[in-house]
C-alpha cells in the first residue's frame, strides 16, 4: 500500500486547479461511497460545484476521473522506497522510512478513510484499477522491501521465508489502515491523536525489529 499524499503548503491555485482539485475530492467521496458504476458525472460535478464541462476538460471521461483518484491521492512509489530502501540504511532506519509512510497519512483523518474506502470497493468490484495498483505500486514496494530484509538476515537470494516475512513486516502498517474501524471500536486511544499515532511508528519499528531479529536466529538454529 502506498502513502496517501500528505499535505503540503502550496502556493495559492489558479481557479482551474481549484476546480479540479475540487472535482478530486467530490470523485472520492462519492466513488468511495457508491463505486464507480452507481456514481454519475452530473453527481459529482454537483458535488463540486462545477459543470460536466469541467470533468471532460479535465479528465476526458468518468473513468479518466475515476483513474485519477485512484492514483493522484496517495504517493508514487518510488518515493516511499526512497525513504526505507537505500543500501546505506540501518534496520532501523529503513522501518521507520516503511512505517512513516503509513503512518503520516493516518493523521489525515477523512481523506485517508475515504481513499482506504475505494480501494476496498476496487478490490470488490474492479474496473482493472487494482490489479495494475498491484503490479505498479504494490509490487514494488514489496521487492524493495524484500531486498532490505535480505541485506539485514544476511542473505544473498529470497526464499519463500525472507518473502513471508515481508509481508508480515508490511502488515503491521498496513493493518492500521485497513483495520482501523475495528481498532477504533476496541481500544480508541490508541489512534486518537497525532502523538497516538507517532507512538505507534515507534512501536512498530520495536515489533519489526524483533521479527527480523527471530527469523536470524531461526536460520542460525537450523544451520
Amino acid at each position: 500500500m502506498t502513502e496517501i499524499n500528505p499535505a503540503r503548503p502550496r502556493a495559492p491555485r489558479s481557479d482551474g486547479e481549484q476546480s479540479r482539485e475540487r472535482l478530486l475530492h467530490a470523485a472520492l467521496a462519492l466513488f468511495a461511497q457508491q463505486g464507480f458504476a452507481k456514481t454519475s458525472t452530473r453527481e459529482i460535478a454537483e458535488a463540486a460545484g462545477t459543470n460536466l464541462a469541467a470533468i471532460k476538460y479535465y479528465f476526458g471521461d468518468k473513468a479518466g476521473l475515476y483513474r485519477a483518484v485512484f492514483f493522484e491521492l496517495q504517493s508514487a512509489p518510488e518515493e516511499e522506497i526512497q525513504r526505507f530502501g537505500g543500501a546505506q540504511l540501518s534496520l532501523r532506519d529503513a522501518l521507520r522510512g516503511l512505517y512513516i509512510g503509513l503512518i503520516e497519512p493516518l493523521k489525515q483523518g477523512e481523506l485517508t478513510t475515504l481513499c482506504m474506502k475505494l480501494h476496498m470497493r476496487e478490490m470488490l468490484e474492479p474496473t482493472g484499477l487494482w490489479a495494475e495498483e498491484i503490479d505498479k505500486g504494490i509490487r514494488p514496494m514489496h521487492e524493495a522491501l524484500v531486498e532490505v530484509l535480505c541485506r539485514h538476515v544476511g542473505v544473498a537470494r529470497p526464499d519463500d521465508e525472507i518473502q513471508r516475512l515481508a509481508v508480515c513486516v508490511a502488515a503491521l502498517g498496513v493493518h492500521l489502515h485497513v483495520g482501523r474501524d475495528v481498532t477504533d471500536a476496541l481500544a480508541p486511544s490508541l489512534n486518537a491523536t497525532p502523538d497516538a499515532l507517532d507512538r505507534w511508528l515507534e512501536r512498530l519499528v520495536m515489533y519489526a525489529e524483533a521479527m527480523v531479529a527471530a527469523e536470524v536466529q531461526r536460520r542460525q538454529s537450523t544451520g
